[in-house]
């Protein structure tokens, strides 16, 4: 017999839609005294199922990871019990401040997320670069995933 938790498990190619339509993905780096510190964040994905972001150099999340660089991702959907959805990426996260690396994480972020069309990234460019230099790129490559989608139990608990 096929244990629940193997049921509900999500393909690769599940799991990368889930992402794909998720705005936000809650960050969870280590706090100094070792709590928990989740944040939201808009996001992208690389080809390789990299999760990349960006945030101010000066932020507490970075502080945490240079401290400690081990982090959960957490993206999930639905409404009710038998539609939930969700992954959880475990690794650990790499500080990235070169400033093109961060244009170019802001300008895929912008554009994933409708803050800017595709075709004006150019029109954008000394925007998104002064924001680009006060700001880290964060990367995590997933290390450990989890995932769930309670609607292939089709009702059944």
């Amino acid at each position: 017999q096929v244990s629940r938790r193997a049921q509900i498990r999500m393909t690769d190619e599940e799991m990368r839609e889930v992402l794909e339509e998720s705005k936000t993905i809650i960050l969870c780096s280590i706090g100094k005294d070792g709590s928990p510190h989740p944040m939201p964040m808009w996001f992208g994905l690389e080809e390789d199922g990299a999760v990349i972001m960006t945030t101010f150099t000066k932020s507490q999340k970075i502080l945490n990871i240079k401290r400690d660089s081990r982090v959960s991702l957490l993206a999930e959907a639905g409404e009710t019990y038998s539609d939930l959805q969700g992954v959880v990426i475990y690794g650990n996260a790499e500080i990235d401040d070169e400033v093109e690396h961060v244009f170019d994480t802001l300008r895929k972020i912008s554009v994933r997320m409708g803050t800017v069309r595709a075709e004006d990234t150019e029109s954008v460019r000394e925007g998104l670069l002064a924001s680009a230099r006060k700001r880290c790129r964060i990367r995590v490559v997933p290390e450990k995933v989890v995932t769930w989608d309670h609607r292939k139990l089709g009702g059944a608990y």
